[in-house]
């Protein structure tokens, strides 16, 4: 049976992508903050979790270590935790406490994700990693025109950081695959009941991502491109 591991798996985005992926026989693996919620969910899938705050970076590590020892490699990692910055945050009207809050989390805890979980998924050519990004972090397009400056700016880190890994690692032509992916506003806690997507809906190109045919020399975007940034199943420019 196939793993999957995935974090901010007790609601929202990452839920939906549990759910999804355990009805396609997947074993999970769960990493959220919420202990008794996470524990809730678990049940429900009757599978294996771990509550670990990952603004606290060696806690991530720690967690992220024990999941390789215990499991090893998995065939699907989906980052799917994040944190919003204040509504105010403008560069110049943040304070470090914020800053480094939303870095911790959005940023530093999903390079210590790919450090530990994604190596040895590279090292057995054999993976699909899936990062939630969003399309605020594109440095092109609409939408750029300033404001959320931590949750911006730690977006974009994660794209550059999915595109740097992806060439580090073959651009897919060595069985490994890395994916940044943009749910749309989706109603989920951070995009809020009046959103026009259901987190099922947002979650619909991660699982996709985590399953499609991928040939390195296939014609089309869908089959052939790593590195990117997808939004409904399609290559956002960034």
């Amino acid at each position: 049976m196939a793993l999957a591991v995935i974090t901010g798996g007790s609601r929202g985005l990452g839920l939906e992508c549990a759910k999804a992926l355990h009805g396609l026989g997947y074993e999970l693996v769960l990493v959220a903050k919420d202990s008794d919620r996470l524990a809730e969910v678990a049940a429900e899938f009757n599978c294996d979790f771990r509550a670990v705050d990952l603004e606290d970076i060696d806690a991530a590590k720690q967690c992220f270590d024990e999941i390789v020892a215990s499991f090893g490699a998995p065939e699907v990692l989906i980052l799917a935790h994040g944190v919003m910055s204040a509504k105010m945050s403008k560069t110049l009207k943040t304070d470090i406490t914020e800053w480094r809050r939303v870095m911790s989390v959005n940023l530093d805890s999903v390079f210590c994700a790919l450090n530990t979980l994604a190596a040895p998924m590279a090292a057995a050519r054999n993976g699909r990693v899936i990062v939630f990004s969003a399309c605020l972090g594109r440095m092109s397009g609409p939408g750029n025109t300033g404001g959320l400056a931590p949750y911006r700016v730690s977006k974009a880190g994660v794209n550059a950081l999915v595109r740097n890994l992806a060439h580090e690692t073959g651009l897919g032509s060595r069985g490994f695959l890395v994916d940044a992916v943009c749910p749309n506003h989706s109603r989920t806690d951070m995009g809020g009941p009046d959103a026009p997507l259901s987190a099922e809906e947002g979650a619909r190109t991660a699982v996709w991502l985590a399953r499609r045919e991928f040939d390195v020399n296939g014609e089309s975007d869908q089959e052939k491109l790593t590195g990117v940034l997808w939004e409904q199943e399609q290559v956002v420019p960034w």
